[in-house]
């Protein structure tokens, strides 16, 4: 049975069983809570990709100038050493000139300090590769194995790093 429009007439009531206000007016509510969904796994994804995004950065900018400072505190420890060494020269405690760069001395280990690096402590201490680097080996009854006998240059940590180790003599 063939109609004008070219369906039978039971084709024609399955037609519009299939798209009737009530059916249609489902499926486009159906397609659109697909699509607010698809919609906000996106933007979902989206914003933790943007956090992880914002967190590598933040990592990468400390890292940047965690390494910068490291290379700053490494070149300024020969200085260090040379004020040490001056220090310890000759007694001229009365010395205006002696005390000036006893007080440069004392504020720039503040900086440093202030900045994180720290002097490893030594002498007398176990020996640890980690934080010691041994020069010398030497028996000595006082002290048992394995101690530090002498600092002969001292080691700094930056932030928990071992950014020099102390060069020490170390009891047999």
């Amino acid at each position: 049975m063939k109609e004008e429009n070219g369906l039978s007439k039971d084709s024609e009531e399955q037609y519009e069983e299939v798209f009737s206000d009530e059916n249609l007016q489902e499926d486009t509510v159906d397609v659109k809570d697909e699509i607010i969904d698809e919609l906000n796994n996106k933007l979902a994804r989206l914003q933790a990709d943007f956090v992880n995004y914002k967190k590598r950065m933040e990592k990468e900018m400390e890292s940047i100038n965690y390494y910068a400072t490291e290379s700053f505190v490494s070149s300024l420890l020969p200085t260090i050493d040379n004020f040490e060494r001056a220090l310890q020269s000759e007694d001229h405690d009365k010395d205006g000139f002696y005390k000036g760069i006893e007080m440069i001395y004392s504020q720039l280990i503040k900086t440093l300090k202030d900045n994180g690096v720290e002097e490893i402590t030594a002498l007398h201490q176990d020996f640890d590769p980690n934080f010691h680097h041994a020069v010398f080996m030497e028996d000595n009854e006082e002290y048992g194995s394995g101690k530090v006998l002498e600092v002969l240059q001292k080691g700094f940590l930056l932030k928990n790093k071992v950014i020099r180790p102390s060069m020490v003599k170390v009891s047999k």
